[in-house]
Formats: structure tokens, C-alpha cells, sequence
């Protein structure tokens, strides 16, 4: 029976049309031979595959002087295929990947790097249903608890530790090798679910594992109740947080109207549960003025607009482009903060419900 490729590398992209100067979110999935791209990330069949044999990469790729963090695939028939990162970091990575699994196609090796989440396979014996009951056990299951970090309190979670230990102890596992398999799988089939920016980066493919053996990665059950509280940044006074999830990031950025395409001043909170980033009028107000659903959605650095009056001359400005292809263009106040809010709204949109 023949192997199925091996996944390599998943996440959001900017991806340009192969006819027209469009340029459109998709779900894209770098396997040992090729690139596939999907639409959204819960669709079964690609809208398309690029082969990776004889093929080149590009970066950094300057044919579009307006959108930053831009990479080139050419393949053998000398056809260019774009796509563009949120950030520096995560272009390198895509390049570095790309890079490698075309060197190893080309060479007739397979690539070395260790498997996704998605290649898992666990013996047919184990009933992963059952097993997330008695982890809920009140008497002899994990024991949620109140934990702090980052200026956080997260309630009703436990460690990855707590999981890898009780997993142990109950005799699910032989060691804490075959813990990390059971407790990836676990997570990846929503049985257990990230709390906080350690755990959620290693279940989007940012670590070895998707689930961590650490004292400071922290997980809930999804129908335990978890919220997550936060100190404010002026005072040291604990704040229950609005729509129960934790504030990832909050402070205020220029924002351009849909119609009259004016830039305004804006307050900007970004939750995580739900995954929205709210906005509102910076003078005052409880109510917020609108919202951006951000699950699904695609967030890059551009460096300008065509058609639109300049606020100033900084141009230090990203895009957001919904699941259902909504453009919102907002401006931060440095290059440093694009970078910081563009981070926190991927991670939002990769993790957050």
C-alpha cells in the first residue's frame, strides 16, 4: 500500500490568482511532493495542487511593491505561483520548508522532519471517548485548578504536566513518550482544548508536538467552564473579561471606513473566545461599534493602497480578509506594533472559536 505524503507545513496564506491580480485567503498544506490549497480549512478536496519537482523558490520577491512578505514557487513548466506570509518569521519558515522538501524531491529522499498531528495513529484498542469521561471523573480525574500566568488567571485548567502524569498513573500509558501521542490526539480531536499563547503556538505546529509535557502549558476540557481573567495594564485590579475569553491584545489603531473609505481612531480589543476583534469609539462607551469575526481569516502587512487617501505618510498599515472575504484595512502606530498585532489576531484566528 502506498505511503500517503507526509504533511509538512499548514496554515493561512495569501495566495494571487493564476488569471487575474487577485489575491485571496487560502488554506494551504505543504506535503514531501507538492503544495495543496483549499479554500477554507475544513474542506475536503484542494482547488488546486503545485508539484514540487524541478521546482524553485523565491524570497524575498519584489514583483508586487505594495504587499510585503511576498514568496515566488516556479515549477518545471516555468509557471509562477504567489503567495504571501502575515509576517517576516512566518515566511522565512514556509521558505525554509519549501526549500527543503524541494531539495529532498529532487534528490529522491524523503523529508526528514517529524510528522503534524494529523499523521497520528493510535492503536484501534484505545477509546479516546471513554478515556476523556474518566479524565472528567470528579473522584479520580484530572483536577481542575486556578492557575496564573503572563498576568493571567486561567480557571477550571490544568497543566500538560497534570494530563502526561495522570495518563501515567491510571495506566493509559506505558511512558510519557506514548503520553504525548495519546494526549495529542486528545487535543486534536477536541477532547482537550489550548489555554494561552504557549500551548495554542504548539498545537498549530509550532513545536514538536502538538500537546506539552510542560508546567506551564495549560488545557481545559471544552465543557469544563474555563474562563480566563486578566490584569489591567493601567492598575493591578483583576478584570472578569467581556464575552468570557481572554483579552489578547487591546489598544487603539486607524481604521478605514468601508464607504467613505476615511481613516478614523479606534479602540480595539481582541478576544479570543470568541474570535473577534472588537472596536470602539476611543472617547468612551461599553457598547463596541462593531466587529471583526476573525476564525478563518488571513492577516498581512501591506505597504499601501491604491485608490485611498493617505493618513500620513508611515503606511504602516495591515490587512484582514474574513473567512467570507471581507477586506478591513487598519494602521498601527509603528512597525513593531503591526508585527505584534498582526501575531496575536493569527493566533486568534487559528485557535480562538
Amino acid at each position: 500500500m502506498e505511503r500517503e505524503p507526509m504533511r509538512i507545513r499548514e496554515g493561512y496564506l495569501v495566495k494571487k490568482g493564476s488569471m487575474f491580480n487577485t489575491w485571496k485567503p487560502m488554506w494551504v498544506v505543504l506535503l514531501e511532493d507538492g503544495i495543496e490549497f483549499y479554500k477554507r480549512k475544513a474542506d475536503n478536496s484542494p482547488k488546486g495542487m503545485i508539484p514540487l519537482k524541478g521546482s524553485s523558490i523565491h524570497s524575498p520577491c519584489q514583483d508586487f511593491g505594495k504587499r510585503m512578505f511576498v514568496f515566488k514557487l516556479t515549477v518545471a513548466k516555468q509557471q509562477d505561483h504567489f503567495f504571501q506570509a502575515a509576517y517576516l518569521e512566518e515566511r522565512d519558515a514556509w521558505v525554509r520548508d519549501i526549500k527543503k522538501a524541494i531539495h529532498h524531491i529532487d534528490g529522491g529522499q524523503r523529508f526528514a522532519r517529524k510528522s503534524t498531528r494529523k499523521s497520528i495513529r493510535l492503536p484501534e484498542t484505545i477509546n479516546l471517548s471513554a478515556l476523556y469521561l474518566s479524565m472528567k471523573d470528579p473522584e479520580n480525574g484530572i483536577k481542575e485548578l486556578k492557575l496564573e500566568k503572563d498576568k493571567r488567571v486561567f480557571n477550571h485548567c490544568f497543566t500538560g504536566t497534570c494530563v502526561i502524569d495522570w495518563l501515567v498513573s491510571s495506566s493509559s500509558i506505558r511512558n510519557r513518550k506514548e503520553g504525548l501521542l495519546l494526549a495529542s490526539s486528545l487535543l486534536s480531536e477536541g477532547y482537550l482544548q489550548p489555554a494561552g499563547d504557549t500551548s495554542k503556538a504548539a498545537a498549530e505546529g509550532l513545536s514538536d508536538t502538538p500537546f506539552l509535557d510542560l508546567s506551564d502549558a495549560y488545557y481545559y476540557f471544552p465543557d469544563s467552564g474555563f474562563f480566563c481573567e486578566g490584569y489591567s495594564s493601567d492598575d493591578d485590579v483583576v478584570l472578569k473579561e467581556e464575552f468570557r475569553g481572554t483579552i489578547v491584545k487591546q489598544g487603539c489603531l486607524l481604521k478605514q471606513g468601508h464607504r467613505r473609505k476615511n481613516w478614523k481612531v479606534r479602540k480595539f480589543v481582541l478576544r479570543d473566545d470568541p474570535a473577534y476583534l472588537h472596536y470602539y469609539d476611543p472617547a468612551g462607551g461599553e457598547e463596541p461599534l462593531g466587529a471583526i469575526h476573525l476564525r478563518g481569516c488571513v492577516v498581512t502587512a501591506v505597504e499601501d493602497m491604491p485608490d485611498t487617501k493617505k493618513y500620513d505618510d508611515e503606511n504602516i498599515l495591515f490587512e484582514i480578509i474574513t473567512a467570507n472575504e471581507i477586506h478591513y484595512y487598519l494602521q498601527a502606530a509603528s512597525s513593531t506594533e503591526r508585527t505584534e498585532w498582526i501575531k496575536a489576531i493569527q493566533s486568534v484566528a487559528r485557535t480562538g472559536k
